[in-house]
């Protein structure tokens, strides 16, 4: 008998594919969200709509039903938590919960690449609310209040959750179109601008590696009470990266290297660099390799594979091209002074 399984979100990155895969594959499959992002996903897929902030809205929505896996995309506050806790308290056999690296982000005094153990320790004070680097502090510190919820549940009553922490996901499907910037820059010829610090070792994940492994988790019923890294083995400068994703294009890389707060004054971060930023984390994926026995897709593999589908695929440009002619103008200028 196959295992009903709700995925919450499941319309948008990895959550797409892991609903495609897992309905190809014959599962009993319901997706719940809000129902406002257009999908052309297998009509086999049972849909519930409800808004999962709202917690009246997914107790309706979920009344009497019963799954055996949860797989949640979309979990961001702790009363979130605490309300799918309370839902499927004695009523699920596995709850896997999508968290992030930024978890270890807003630790005090860590070095990079962050392990599991890192996880224990105080957390940075809030910066200025003004500031693009709060919005990214809030939410490395919600998505510890949703872990540290899901962890007090299993050692009070063993509540079976499994988190996975993800650095970023390189897909065709990433909403914020980070790595197809870099490929719209490339292809153009001009420069990259790109600041001078900081320059963190990258540290990515390929998000149908992200699918094996919950699919993995889902077959097995491994790591429950236990949060795992999921990231590719490779950890490269940003040099290497760009230089890597030019060699696949066929093209040549310029990059300018110019001081942070004068790209930030003249508007073109974190745009033209999105891969530039502190928020950006890097984890050490030994742990799930070892006791999950999930394996990774070797970077330059799957950079070529994205690479193949923008150049074979028409994409507007995003939003975050749009000063591409003021970044050239930039550089031109500065190379001349």
């Amino acid at each position: 008998m196959s295992k009903k399984i709700l995925i919450i979100g499941g319309t948008r990155n990895m959550g797409y594919y892991l609903a495609q895969q897992l309905a190809e594959s014959g599962a009993d499959l319901t997706l719940l969200n809000r129902g406002i992002t257009q999908e052309d996903l297998p009509r086999s897929i049972h849909r519930l709509h409800a808004d999962r902030t709202d917690s009246k809205q997914m107790r309706r929505a979920l009344l009497a039903k019963r799954f055996d896996v949860v797989v949640d995309f979309v979990m961001f506050r702790q009363e979130e938590a605490e309300t799918a806790i309370d839902i499927f308290r004695d009523n699920i056999d596995h709850y896997i919960v999508i968290s992030s690296g930024q978890v270890y982000l807003v630790r005090e005094g860590l070095d990079r690449p962050f392990h599991e153990d890192d996880y224990d320790g105080p957390v940075m004070g809030a910066p200025s609310e003004n500031s693009y680097a709060y919005e990214e502090w809030l939410y490395g510190v919600q998505k510890r209040e949703v872990e540290d919820h899901f962890r007090h549940e299993w050692q009070r009553s063993e509540f079976p959750y499994t988190s996975l922490r993800l650095p970023m996901v390189n897909s065709v499907r990433d909403q914020f179109h980070r790595l197809y910037n870099y490929f719209l820059r490339l292809r153009d010829g001009g420069v990259l601008l790109v600041p001078e610090s900081p320059n963190f070792a990258l540290n990515h994940v390929y998000a149908l590696d992200v699918v094996s492994a919950i699919r993995r988790i889902i077959k097995t019923g491994e790591g429950k009470g236990e949060a795992f890294n999921i990231a590719q083995d490779e950890h490269l400068s940003l040099d290497e990266f760009l230089s890597l994703m030019a060699s696949i294009m066929g093209v040549d890389l310029h990059l300018l290297r110019v001081d942070r707060k004068e790209l930030e004054a003249n508007g073109f971060l974190p745009d033209c660099s999105p891969f530039s930023e502190r928020w950006m984390s890097a984890l050490d994926n030994g742990r799930s390799k070892d006791e999950l026995g999930i394996a990774y897709t070797p970077l330059a593999k799957y950079l070529e594979t994205l690479v193949r589908h923008y150049q074979s695929h028409i994409i507007a440009p995003p939003l975050t091209f749009r000063r591409r002619r003021a970044e050239l103008s930039f550089a031109e200028q500065s190379v001349r002074h």
